[in-house]
């Protein structure tokens, strides 16, 4: 599905009280050093950056979404942050990133991505030694969550096993998860309940 076409209407009330609620885990759950640079793999607008850029020396940005970085880009230069580093790339098919990172975040993202092995082999080969991993996720769930999006192909949400499982085969270590958030969403006019966790580790 493309993003392109929601970048303009993203930053909803919810999803921007989300997005505060998950930074605060992002931060609680680990040990954040002044000096950390980070990255957020498909940062959409920035909306979870947002919450934490004054807490690292720089987090670089990237989705592969060119709408959702123009909208993010824009706000950064409103709000005059200079240690946010906006780029619109896929990486999973373009190399293109030559750096390293203390921390490697991403919410709400490894749902929408088909092959979760390359892309945690990924993250794995991105982080400098002792980096933390940070996932925000949907817990497993039967559909319903993308029921209006017709052409959505992704995951249903994970069971916290089977990616503990995947994060282990990509070789990292220290991992813990927690399910820290419960919302609903109306679809259709039916109620959908969802759950968030948070799996971290390092290598």
């Amino acid at each position: 599905m493309s993003f392109d076409n929601y970048a303009k209407t993203w930053d909803t009330d919810e999803r921007i009280d989300r997005a505060k609620i998950i930074a605060n885990e992002i931060s609680k759950s680990i040990v954040i050093d002044k000096n950390y640079s980070a990255m957020e793999f498909g940062c959409g607008t920035g909306l979870v950056s947002f919450n934490l850029y004054d807490k690292f020396k720089n987090i670089t940005l990237v989705d592969s979404s060119k709408g959702m970085i123009d909208i993010l880009e824009s706000k950064i230069d409103e709000y005059k942050v200079n240690n946010m580093l906006p780029y619109h790339l896929d990486i999973l098919s373009e190399n293109s990133i030559d750096m390293k990172f203390d921390v490697i975040y991403n919410s709400m993202v490894l749902h929408h991505i088909q092959d979760t092995e390359a892309i945690i082999k990924t993250f794995y080969e991105l982080l400098n030694k002792d980096g933390y991993l940070c996932i925000v996720d949907l817990d497993k769930e039967d559909g319903s969550f993308h029921k209006n999006y017709p052409d959505y192909d992704g995951h249903n949400g994970f069971k916290q096993e089977d990616l503990k499982n995947i994060l282990i085969s990509a070789g990292f270590k220290d991992i813990q998860a927690n399910t820290f958030f419960y919302g609903e969403k109306i679809i259709e006019d039916q109620k959908v309940d969802y759950s968030l966790f948070l799996m971290k580790a390092r290598i």
